[in-house]
């Protein structure tokens, strides 16, 4: 069985179960797992969401079975553990790399993904545009694009991400969730697109990651380089009437917010509307006590939302 069929499969069977678990920030996560008592898994939400090591026998012998064969629960001494994790978000369930995520081609889901999906939903419930034609930049899990499709059934969702992993994932998700509006493809931001779009939306990374893995790293200027360069390139890439959705971090130093300084300028046209606010003061603490982050102030989460204005 290959690795799409078993995560299928398993993705079925846990939701068949009543199967759900919010993930939690990195450092949350670690100290759950430290616990004494959590050392090993012994339900499908400690093998699932935790990312515990379990004993065989917790799923149906064939299940198992198959699972071990395509590579989606591997060894570990004598008991088992699942290389991935598996999330809610309303009624959708998404499979995205287990804990901790270290590789360099890990994907991403945590308290960031469920701040952008209510970023969407609101703009959604509040925007009168008609959305025929969406993407959702840096897909990860494609848990941007599902939700724009699952709203928008008559919409074409674009998902595009420069890493496989997560462009096989969000096909899995997408397919699991029933929607047969979501077209994953490979690009770099929007070089690789073609056309206008009513709604553009992007979960960047923007961490300055010393080992600059992909799902991390948001470039210099304290990781925000990526998050600028996505509001330049939408931009040109906007409907009229249509919508940029940004959801991203930003490093505070010395009171100032660099990267509403490095975009003002683009968004700040007649044609565009814009609107910038903070959705949360302080994220990622943990991340000041990294090299680069010695001036920082804070890590704040932001939401920048510009509109292509409609003609008079």
């Amino acid at each position: 069985m290959s690795e799409q069929s078993a995560l299928l499969q398993l993705g079925e069977l846990l939701r068949e179960s009543g199967y759900a678990f919010v993930t939690p920030t990195p450092v949350t996560h670690q100290r759950v797992n430290d616990r004494a008592d959590n050392a090993v898994g012994t339900t499908l939400r400690d093998a699932f969401g935790w990312s515990r090591s379990f004993e065989s026998g917790l799923l149906p012998p064939n299940v198992e079975g198959e699972l071990i064969e395509s590579g989606v629960l591997e060894r570990d001494h004598d008991r088992l553990k699942s290389t991935v994790r598996w999330s809610s978000l309303n009624n959708l369930l998404l499979v995205h790399s287990a804990f901790p995520t270290t590789q360099e081609h890990s994907v991403f889901f945590g308290p960031d993904t469920y701040r952008f999906a209510q970023t969407i939903e609101r703009h959604m419930r509040l925007n009168r545009c008609v959305i025929r034609r969406a993407v959702d930049i840096g897909c990860g899990t494609g848990a941007g694009a599902m939700l724009i499709a699952q709203a928008n059934p008559q919409a074409e969702v674009f998902a595009v991400d420069i890493n496989p992993k997560a462009l096989a994932f969000t096909g899995i998700n997408a397919k699991l969730a029933g929607l047969n509006n979501v077209a994953c493809h490979t690009s770099n931001v929007l070089n690789e697109m073609e056309g206008q779009f009513d709604l553009i939306v992007a979960n960047p990374p923007y961490m300055k990651d010393s080992r600059q893995r992909a799902y991390r790293h948001g470039g210099d200027a304290l990781g925000a380089d990526l998050s600028v360069r996505i509001v330049h390139e939408s931009i040109e890439h906007l409907s009229v009437g249509g919508s940029l959705l940004l959801y991203t971090g930003v490093a505070i130093v010395d009171g100032q917010d660099p990267f509403l300084a490095a975009v003002k300028e683009a968004v700040d046209q007649p044609a565009l509307d814009w609107h910038y606010r903070e959705l949360d003061p302080d994220v990622f603490g943990e991340e000041l006590l990294e090299a680069g982050y010695e001036q920082v102030d804070r890590i704040a989460a932001v939401e920048l939302i510009v509109t292509r204005r409609l003609p008079v």
